[in-house]
């Protein structure tokens, strides 16, 4: 573990939009947004977010294909949901890589994103496990009294 997996967030500045969309497309973000880049990359929605970024990525190509490319509507529209479906396999396919990128871009060292997801899960486990045990053991009083 690195001494920049463990820098706290503490204020963790969202991009303006249009350097939102430039990392949408991969540019880089400036030091400022460091903490978000990390928070976009291993918070509890990453996944969801990375779809959505990829979804936001396929949007322009899809509308391409379903308004510039001359034929019947059905396979222009089947076309667009085929490339849509193969892009999102891909994206999801190299979700772990490619956040690994963003974070490796925003200067933390490669595999830092894993270890904190992996850190947060196994947190989050012990956190039901002792859940569980608290709710057994409430129960099992009640029952001895």
């Amino acid at each position: 573990m690195t001494e920049t997996e463990n820098e706290p967030l503490g204020q963790v500045e969202r991009p303006s939009l249009l350097r939102w969309l430039g990392y949408l497309w991969g540019a880089g973000l400036p030091e400022r947004n460091r903490a978000w880049v990390l928070y976009d990359t291993t918070g509890r929605t990453w996944a969801l977010r990375h779809v959505a970024r990829s979804l936001l990525q396929l949007t322009p190509l899809v509308l391409a294909v379903l308004l510039a490319v001359p034929g019947p509507f059905w396979i222009r529209a089947m076309s667009a949901g085929g490339g849509l479906a193969m892009g999102l396999i891909y994206s999801i396919g190299y979700m772990v890589e490619t956040t690994e990128h963003r974070l490796v871009k925003a200067g933390y060292p490669v595999g830092s994103g894993e270890r904190l997801r992996e850190r947060q899960a196994s947190a989050n486990r012990e956190n039901g496990t002792a859940a569980r045990r608290a709710k057994m053991m409430a129960r099992m009083d009640r029952r001895a009294s």
